[in-house]
């Protein structure tokens, strides 16, 4: 498998203050497909944008809602970002925070699955948005990445389902996580018919988080690739020297979420290396949370970025809890140089 050296021409974070009149934010270093912001000074819902569903298109993680549709939101994907409107959900006077990924910066039809998608895909990052309408009964969807994916992330557009959220590290095809929720993983046949992804799809059920007859759907998909991005798990240990964690490069984004206990404090915790830009990392946002950055509900967390992997920093909640299991996205900000040793403990 070939090594990504350039992590950054295809994930990227870029922090920004807002203004409350148009602007455009620069820095990204491509055009962005997938636009994920925060606001980090005060309360306010995170704001998820993609060229498949149609740029003013916003749909919430924190919420369970259907799409919006705002000209005053995300305006247009540029060629090194993108421009915004005046909306204080993404431009209020104060700052902000953007992921942002490449996916092919257009779109096309895939017939690979029972039900045709459609999907812009990066197959040398192994990233894909899938959109499809529902049918009710069994199927299967065209991701284009050419590999299985380790992550999916599923919302309906028009109607008030969570977020159905699978990882190969739960407990089988048929277990999901919410990504609106703090919940643990659960199952059901119905969502992924607890079958395992392929080369080319994956299989939905007859659950309306990803199937209705009448809904339509949007895809995160993402798969593994070696020097770029790791979809892993560990255990907590609940100490301030906390789980190490390996990923083979030195991280610019992580999340994490607890699947085996539910509590106030077992928030999808989103941390990256533009907030504070040092370690320790103690700026931490909610994917689940309206909260401010490290507002009351998700409290200051600890992280350390290293040159292989990150640490938890910790002795509790929501990403070290002593014996509880873990899964967590991770995106590359430098791959680690040369033949090494993967330690006995990583996963």
């Amino acid at each position: 498998m070939a090594q990504i050296n350039k992590p950054n021409t295809y994930f990227n974070t870029v922090l920004y203050t807002g203004t409350g009149t148009t602007q455009s934010i620069t820095g990204v270093n491509f055009q962005p497909n997938f636009t994920w912001i925060k606001r980090r000074g005060s309360a306010e819902g995170h704001s998820l944008f993609d060229v498949v569903r149609g740029v003013q298109n916003r749909l919430v993680s924190n919420d369970n809602g259907p799409e919006a549709t705002n000209s005053t939101f995300l305006t247009s994907f540029d060629s090194d970002g993108f421009s915004l409107g005046g909306s204080d959900t993404v431009n209020g006077v104060d700052n902000y925070a953007s992921w942002n990924w490449l996916a092919s910066n257009t779109t096309a039809s895939n017939t690979q699955g029972s039900i045709t998608s459609t999907v812009s895909a990066n197959t040398t990052s192994g990233f894909s948005i899938v959109s499809w309408s529902g049918t009710g009964v069994n199927a299967t969807i065209g991701h284009g990445l050419g590999t299985p994916p380790a992550m999916i992330i599923v919302k309906e557009r028009n109607g008030s389902s969570s977020w159905i959220t699978w990882h190969q590290k739960l407990s089988s095809y048929k277990h999901f996580l919410l990504l609106d929720t703090t919940g643990t993983q659960t199952d059901s046949f119905n969502n992924f018919q607890n079958v395992a992804p392929t080369n080319n799809v994956f299989s939905i059920g007859t659950e309306v988080g990803t199937n209705r007859s009448t809904g339509t759907y949007i895809a995160y998909c993402f798969a593994e690739k070696k020097g770029f991005s790791k979809f892993g798990s560990y255990i907590g240990n609940g100490s301030t020297d906390g789980t190490f964690i390996y990923t083979g490069f030195k991280p610019s984004f992580v999340m994490t979420k607890c699947t085996s206990t539910s509590s106030a404090y077992t928030n999808w915790g989103m941390f990256d290396s533009k907030r504070p830009g040092y370690n320790q990392i103690d700026k931490v946002l909610g994917a689940d949370l309206t909260d401010s950055e490290n507002g009351s509900t998700i409290g200051t967390q600890y992280m350390d970025f290293l040159s292989n992997g990150f640490k938890c920093r910790n002795n509790g909640s929501p990403h070290n809890i002593s014996g509880a299991s873990y899964i967590y996205m991770a995106f590359a900000e430098n791959p680690l140089v040369g033949t090494n040793n993967i330690p006995a403990t990583a996963r």
